[in-house]
């Protein structure tokens, strides 16, 4: 970007070019808007880029964030984006040992299928008819749900009058997740898949007081109106890319290498400083939208700092020369890892591994999910290694707070990952270590990455893939019309950070466009 730009006065400065911040870039610099993005590191997109990460591999991973749900169409279309998400022909598969017999549950592929395989786990009828009414009311719920997000927030009495369901009502937003899966499941296995929604990236027990793990399953179950969680065609930097050239073409500038350090306001126009390798300089801003945390967005206005936040996931993203074989014989391998493979994920496990957490210790028995992108989107990988069988896995890890990684990032890093993918091997047939790929240098094709290294690399704060704890979607007395407004009129938080924040969503980038744009006429 030349020097002379900086001096102007741009209609929105936006910092951070991740893609909520893209969102808003695009939607505003459509609506005729002077737009400038500044982002800090060499390139945009933020968590959902796509990377090789193993060195002289042509496989292009999404590294970070993975799956698409929350992302409405509506946000494709109206920025004419060229970008697919293709469905998982399999929910999910959950290994089990039931009498000292492998079996598991598998989940898609039809429903006669579906209901098969919860009666040769469960000897009947009874948990896959609760699974049927169980899901059938989230399916209702977020047909309801899921369009509020991208309009003004609701008051709790009108989202709850629009879901019109008072069962629904009470055993999402009022009661602990908890509660609703012991009432309407028995089986361990099956509670324990249930619940693995409400934990995502969030550290809680399934009863715990504050509903943090309610507004993480409600976010999991609402998806599109559906909750199904689709693969990105081209891997996840392929809708960044789209973003970003969505953004440029209705004219605004993309500033890569640009870090904003502070931000001064006094509620109609704002001067933004940012920092670059040759020095400082300052651009002049009617609006400006912060897409980072909460708190980097303190940091840049002087303000206090809020609660601190904790990420509590472990993310690994591997490549294998074939799928391993599988213990249970009553499963092809390429079924099982199409959907979300769940590991340790019993409802007794998660308590277990929540509490030795909570203790200070790495949980014994590491839960986690595992999913084969290349299985439903084989261009992310180079011609070569497709034609020869290679295939991706992402694994994400529950139920590893940062603290836990404060000692010694390093040796817990490696310990914790020993450790759950020995609980995967226990449900193997060979071991994972004998499909890993390797790379240009020898080493096997497998990196891990802890909240504190997520914190390093994106800058999310405590590891937090949230950015902070999930919000109800519906207006609170601080949440403002749209849930992206702050202390400063003209000083909006459009990341994960934000109400109806978190996930793959472009939701907050969506709605501080439309509270610019409604405060501008």
């Amino acid at each position: 970007m030349a020097a002379h730009e900086h001096t102007r006065t741009y209609d929105a400065v936006i910092v951070g070019g991740g893609h909520n911040g893209l969102v808003a870039a695009a939607y505003l610099a459509r609506a005729g808007r002077s737009v400038l993005v500044l982002e800090r590191l060499d390139h945009t997109g933020g968590a959902a880029v796509s990377t090789r990460p193993f060195a002289g591999v042509d496989a292009r991973l999404s590294r970070y964030s993975y799956l698409v749900s929350l992302l409405p169409q509506k946000i494709v279309r109206d920025l004419g984006l060229d970008f697919r998400v293709r469905a998982r022909t399999i929910s999910s598969y959950t290994p089990a040992d039931r009498d000292g017999r492998p079996t598991g549950l598998l989940v898609g592929g039809g429903e006669q299928r579906t209901r098969e395989a919860f009666a040769r786990l469960t000897g009947g009828e009874r948990e896959y008819t609760a699974w049927q009414r169980f899901y059938g009311m989230t399916a209702r719920v977020a047909e309801r749900v899921f369009p509020t997000l991208t309009e003004p927030l609701p008051t709790p009495d009108e989202l709850r009058r629009r879901i019109d369901d008072e069962t629904a009502w009470r055993a999402l937003f009022e009661q602990p997740i908890g509660v609703a899966v012991e009432e309407n499941f028995t089986d361990d296995l099956v509670r324990g898949v249930v619940l693995t929604d409400a934990l995502i990236g969030t550290f809680a027990d399934a009863h715990d007081p504050t509903l943090v793990q309610n507004r993480c399953f409600l976010y999991h179950v609402i998806g599109g109106g559906t909750g199904a969680w689709d693969v990105p065609v081209g891997g996840m930097g392929a809708l960044t890319d789209a973003l970003a050239g969505a953004a440029r073409s209705a004219g605004a500038v993309l500033a890569t290498g640009h870090e904003a350090v502070r931000i001064a306001t006094d509620g109609h126009t704002a001067e933004v400083t940012y920092r670059t390798p040759d020095g400082e300089g300052v651009v002049a801003a009617r609006h400006v939208l912060v897409n980072a945390s909460p708190q980097e967005l303190a940091v840049l206005t002087a303000d206090p700092s809020p609660e601190p936040a904790e990420g509590a996931q472990l993310k690994v993203n591997m490549l294998l020369t074939r799928l391993p074989a599988l213990r249970d014989p009553a499963v092809d391998p390429r079924e099982a890892f199409a959907g979300t493979f769940h590991i340790a994920e019993g409802y007794r496990q998660l308590a277990t591994a929540h509490a030795q957490a909570a203790a200070g210790e790495l949980p014994a028995a590491p839960p986690s999910e595992i999913y084969c992108h290349s299985l439903t989107d084989p261009t992310i990988l180079g011609p070569d290694l497709a034609g020869r069988g290679y295939q991706t896995l992402t694994l994400f890890g529950l139920h590893t707070p940062a603290r836990l990684f404060d000692r010694d990032n390093d040796a817990v890093r490696e310990e914790l990952l020993k450790s759950t993918l020995a609980q995967l091997d226990a449900h193997l047939a060979e071991p994972l270590a004998d499909c890993l790929a390797t790379d240009a240098d020898g080493r096997p094709c497998i990196e891990a990455k802890t909240p504190l290294d997520l914190e390093r690399d994106l800058r999310l704060p405590g590891g937090n893939i949230f950015h902070r704890a999930l919000s109800w979607p519906y207006a609170q007395p601080d949440t403002g019309r749209w849930g992206v407004e702050t202390r400063h009129p003209n000083v909006l938080l459009c990341g994960a950070g934000a109400v109806r924040g978190g996930g793959v969503s472009g939701v907050p980038g969506h709605n501080a466009a439309m509270a610019v744009l409604e405060a501008t006429g």
